[in-house]
């Protein structure tokens, strides 16, 4: 960049050169593969990223490239004589992006899967990512709102989400992704039975599961008459691949957005002739893991709730009233019980038939979520069963549950009020369960 440089590289005959090609050692390969830490620490490239730092840094006088999918361009740009300064701007800030990203997973790695500097807390003392550009939406939350899609350079974890295929419709939007996150999300809480979860503003308009004889379309179905008026719009998704029978039940409801993790062909052909709507081919999604929520002046960082808690398994569950539910009823609790989880708090969900009838969701006092729940269940809330995600602090909003006919309820328990609710339920002859569990959501 230098006359002083030049005379240096004439004193020690180096001869210049203006191109130089690396490619680092494997080293988030090998960690994912399994490898031995031994393993591990032998990948981490040192000549190699000085290398690509020091040419990039060059820039002026050297093109540096650091990824194979560049070689075509390497190719062109030599027949043409060389590349200009701003191919060589371009290609030194893609090489500092790669070695900062190769630099996060070896420091990512070290504070975490090496040594622990949680000090037992679990949360390493020094967290760090990358992000890639996928595209840029056409607007955000609201249209005033500029926003882009990007996907985890840091941690490679298998597709998600940001990497799931969009087979038809127009390009998804940003609130396209984040209720889609919400749907596909609580579309994998219940086990290995089929389920369908259909989201509107992040939250259930109808989650149910079905068994596998009844197939993805019964859970669907059930699903959609929860509350057809609030679906929508909305988004669906399943945890099955869609079939010819679901997607003759979803061409007649105008749907945003079906994520599914494959469509069979026959069903394709019915839903690909519906113009706007987006059909997202979506792996299942990985469970448990930590979630970050952004604050002024930092971040928050929890590990997912994945009803994975004690108070999550049936068998932990504490009758406190009633007679003991038969397997019918235990059934529909625990379906309750799982899909409360999905729906903003505070929130009541009310179930039938492995199927949410009523849900109260989001509102700042839990009565108000009662009357909601209640309410849009109608007729049906006679004879359900009730999941609240927190304690009812006082009776009055079991009470609206009990008045509608609600024949036994599942919640955490826990408030200094305890007694109070378990004797409104035990004078209506309901059965209850606690949990000892909370499933806030925000």
């Amino acid at each position: 960049r230098k006359p002083e440089h030049e005379a240096q590289l004439a004193e020690l005959k180096v001869e210049p050169f203006e191109l130089v090609v690396v490619n680092l050692y494997p080293f988030a390969d090998t960690v994912m593969s399994g490898a031995t830490p031994d393993e591990c620490i032998e990948q981490i490239d040192i000549g190699g990223p000085s290398m690509v730092r020091a040419a990039a840094k060059n820039h002026p006088s050297v093109a540096v490239v650091t990824s194979p999918d560049r070689y075509a361009s390497v190719l062109d740009a030599v027949r043409s004589g060389g590349f200009t300064l701003a191919q060589r701007k371009e290609l030194a800030a893609e090489a500092f992006f790669h070695t900062a990203t190769y630099d996060t997973h070896v420091a990512s790695w070290m504070g975490n899967a090496y040594v622990d500097t949680s000090a037992g807390t679990g949360f390493p003392a020094w967290i760090g990512g990358t992000w890639d550009k996928a595209s840029v939406l056409r607007y955000g939350e609201n249209p005033h709102q500029r926003a882009a899609l990007y996907t985890n350079g840091s941690q490679p974890s298998g597709p998600a989400l940001a990497q799931a295929r969009v087979l038809h419709g127009k390009e998804m939007s940003y609130n396209n992704y984040v209720d889609a996150d919400a749907a596909v999300r609580a579309a994998y809480d219940h086990g290995d039975q089929p389920c369908v979860a259909v989201i509107k503003h992040a939250n259930p308009c109808g989650i149910a599961v079905a068994t596998e004889a009844e197939g993805i379309a019964e859970a669907h179905r059930k699903a959609h008459e929860c509350d057809p008026v609030s679906a929508f719009g909305g988004i669906i998704a399943t945890n099955r691949p869609v079939t010819l029978e679901m997607a003759e039940q979803v061409k007649d409801i105008f749907t945003e957005v079906v994520v599914a993790p494959a469509f069979d062909a026959d069903a394709l052909a019915v839903l690909t002739q519906k113009k706007n709507v987006r059909l997202v081919e979506c792996p299942a999604p990985s469970r448990g893991g930590v979630e970050t929520r952004p604050i002024a002046g930092g971040m928050l960082m929890q590990s997912r709730d994945v009803l994975d808690a004690p108070g999550d398994d049936v068998d932990g569950w504490r009758l406190v009233c009633g007679d003991a539910a038969d397997e019918d009823t235990l059934r529909d609790l625990q379906f309750a019980w799982r899909a409360v989880r999905a729906v903003k708090s505070n929130a009541i969900l009310l179930a039938a038939e492995a199927a949410s009838v009523g849900i109260g969701m989001g509102q700042v006092n839990r009565v108000d979520s009662c009357r909601l729940a209640v309410s849009r269940a109608g007729e049906r809330a006679a004879g359900s069963v009730a999941a609240s995600d927190a304690f009812f602090p006082f009776a009055d909003g079991l009470q609206i549950l009990l008045d509608a006919g609600v024949r036994a309820v599942v919640a955490p328990g826990g408030s200094v009020r305890d007694a109070e609710v378990i004797a409104a339920a035990e004078a209506a002859g309901v059965t209850m369960y606690f949990t000892g569990t909370r499933h806030f959501a925000h």
